[in-house]
């Protein structure tokens, strides 16, 4: 097998009701409660463990009215990933649902997209519609990260590590970036936010918070040609997702799925 197959997981740890309409710019014309999930994920190979994106906490949940339903650290520990041990932490960006938990990860580099910090510390952040994502909290640790040396900043396209490699795409958030990881079954994408759901990229719709409509839509073209095929898409807030994908391992069903094996449709 080649040194640079790895394993990738989605870990659920909270959801939020809310009505479909409001998933999409525009609105839907079914008026009815749906859901969203919320979601890190975790990469196991022979370089390491990569963890993206680092979720929210009990406090941030409380503040935004979201339910948590297994902390991050729980389901990261059922994969036998202890946080402290963690060595890579990828910031897909800095909104407030996928930059929590900072002391979680107190050994870990952080990797972001330049364009993402200068937009999360910038004169963006002067308007207070374009900040609704972002905690100050979250930032404020980001930048003391970089002060304690434990970020590495990319610009567009870099690989990690042999067979991980990530994307700047922008729309959603200025900086906003998915991660390409080569896995047995081909090139899964896990999109983060770059795709919310499936219905955003099969439809060609757009999330209501997002600082470009064309750069989301442009991005889509981008993961579709980043992927072996459509079912190596995966979205950021779906939770189809722990339908379509097996449990990583028995007694793990609608809480971590493992995505480098093929979906069960």
């Amino acid at each position: 097998m080649s040194d640079d197959i790895h394993e990738v997981f989605a870990v659920r740890y909270a959801s939020h009701a809310r009505m479909r309409s409001e998933n999409y710019i525009f609105g839907d014309p079914h008026d009815e409660m749906t859901s969203i999930a919320y979601y890190v994920w975790a990469i196991k190979g022979p370089h390491g463990t990569f963890v993206c994106d680092t979720g929210f906490d009990e406090t941030a949940a409380k503040e935004r009215g979201r339910k948590i339903i297994k902390p991050v650290d729980q389901g990261l520990k059922a994969l036998g990933i202890e946080p402290d041990h963690v060595d890579h932490v990828i910031a897909t960006h800095m909104h407030w649902d996928h930059a929590g938990n900072y002391d979680l990860f107190p050994n870990a580099r952080y990797h972001i997209q330049d364009t993402e910090m200068a937009y999360a510390t910038g004169r963006c952040m002067c308007h207070q519609t374009l900040r609704i994502p972002f905690s100050e909290r979250d930032v404020h640790a980001m930048v003391g990260k970089i002060y304690a040396d434990r970020v590495d900043f990319h610009d567009g396209v870099e690989e990690l590590a042999p067979g991980i490699t990530l994307h700047k795409i922008g729309g959603h958030s200025k900086g906003l970036q998915c991660v390409r990881v080569k896995t047995r079954r081909g090139f899964v994408v896990v999109a983060s936010d770059c795709i919310h759901l499936y219905s955003h990229i099969d439809e060609g719709r757009v999330f209501p918070i997002t600082y470009s409509v064309g750069d989301t839509l442009e991005g889509y073209k981008t993961i579709q040609k980043l992927a072996s095929s459509r079912q190596h898409i995966v979205p950021g807030h779906d939770p189809a997702v722990m339908e379509l994908y097996p449990a990583a391992k028995p007694g793990l069903e609608s809480w971590i799925c493992r995505l480098d094996v093929e979906p069960k449709v």
